[in-house]
């Protein structure tokens, strides 16, 4: 059973098409695969049996595309105004009219410079109420910078633009959930962002998440340490033992089941993240690469932490191959599939905390047996 069928049989299609979710999605750049992913995924006419798609970009954009994929089957209903959406349509909501150079393979300023309007446009929209969740297609964080936009990607602009405190990238594959400490920053400041009350807000974002996203009543989170080892008991770093115990220590006083710090080579390569719910990261190529190389299934970079649900593909734009109908749509289908059961479970979590006796039965035990997996040691 192929990925849309498989999901539409275990979720099952609300029988009002009003009532299907609407799902936005920002182009991204212009020049890179973003578009052409999107095509793929909604050539399949099921996609439309699971949720109502917004398209944020232009019809010029579109159909550019479109004519580089002859054999594709893609019809859309433009529309200016977002309340005009047609559940029973890909609707392609116009966010500029004028003609906008294309060059796919090619990093410019139009391209970066259209990006951001096209999210601004979907972020509009998901803060407004008129779409459900937000699904982006993927950005270059070069030519995206500018007075109006000095972000390092879509994770802290999403923060500001709902003003949460904090949020966390969160990797999300079949078999293995990677939360990052620091994000797109250069490795040579990690460790002074590293700090005990960053760490306990993140493990805070993610159980939360855990519970209300994923529909993990009583998660298990493991913490990597920094260093070599973790640090070999302080002999080749103090920030596993000065910050990221206390941290954990702090986080058990808050009734989590946490355990680490872990170093990461061993914990990876011995296969111990499958006895966790969600790992921790202190940074990002330390989560990345086991996730990337690990991995099973397509993956998904989610946003925890925000009011509003938003994923996207775990690849960039692929300058490489845009343009010559070869990107790979599946990560980006299992972005709107995982986008799609997190409203699902934050709907499902929202009844239950209304209900006294579920909030009743949901007390964590913080008197656990610690996990017998090595931390720090040889690696």
């Amino acid at each position: 059973m192929d990925e849309s069928r498989k999901f539409v049989s275990q979720y099952g299609i609300m029988a009002n098409e009003n009532q299907k979710p609407v799902i936005g999605i920002s182009c991204g750049d212009i020049n890179g695969i973003g578009i052409e992913l999107i095509l793929k995924t909604f050539a399949d006419a099921r996609m439309l049996e699971l949720c109502t798609p917004i398209i944020f970009a232009s019809n010029k954009v579109i159909n550019f595309y479109r004519k580089a994929i002859p054999e594709i089957n893609f019809n859309f209903q433009s529309i200016k105004e977002i309340h005009k959406v047609s559940p029973k349509q890909i609707n392609v909501y116009n966010c500029w009219e004028e003609d906008v150079p294309i060059n796919p393979g090619q990093l410019t300023e139009a391209g970066g410079k259209y990006a951001v309007k096209s999210l601004r446009t979907a972020v509009q929209a998901l803060k407004e109420g008129a779409i459900q969740a937000l699904v982006t297609a993927p950005i270059h964080k070069k030519n995206v910078q500018s007075p109006d936009f000095d972000y390092s990607g879509h994770t802290p602009f999403l923060k500001f633009a709902f003003a949460a405190e904090d949020v966390l990238m969160l990797m999300v594959a079949e078999n293995m959930r990677i939360g990052l400490v620091t994000e797109h920053i250069p490795l040579a400041e990690v460790a002074r962002n590293i700090t005990r009350q960053s760490i306990l807000k993140k493990i805070l974002i993610l159980k939360e998440s855990l519970q209300k996203d994923f529909g993990i009543d009583k998660p298990k989170i493991a913490v990597l340490g920094l260093n070599p080892h973790a640090g070999d008991e302080g002999l080749i770093g103090k920030e596993e033992e000065e910050i990221i115990r206390p941290a954990i220590k702090d986080a058990k006083h808050n009734n989590i089941l946490i355990h680490g710090p872990y170093s990461p080579d061993a914990f990876f390569a011995r296969g111990s993240f499958e006895r966790f719910d969600a790992v921790l990261a202190m940074y990002h190529d330390q989560g990345l690469i086991p996730f990337k190389s690990l991995a099973i299934g397509e993956g998904v970079n989610y946003t925890a932490g925000l009011a509003a649900v938003r994923t996207s593909p775990d690849h960039g734009t692929a300058f490489d191959i845009a343009g010559k109908d070869k990107a790979d749509e599946s990560s980006f289908r299992s972005a709107i599939f995982m986008a799609l059961e997190i409203l699902k479970n934050r709907n499902e979590y929202a009844q239950n905390r209304s209900n006294p006796l579920k909030r009743m039965s949901d007390v964590v035990l913080t008197n656990v047996e610690d996990e017998k997996i090595e931390e720090g040691g040889e690696g």
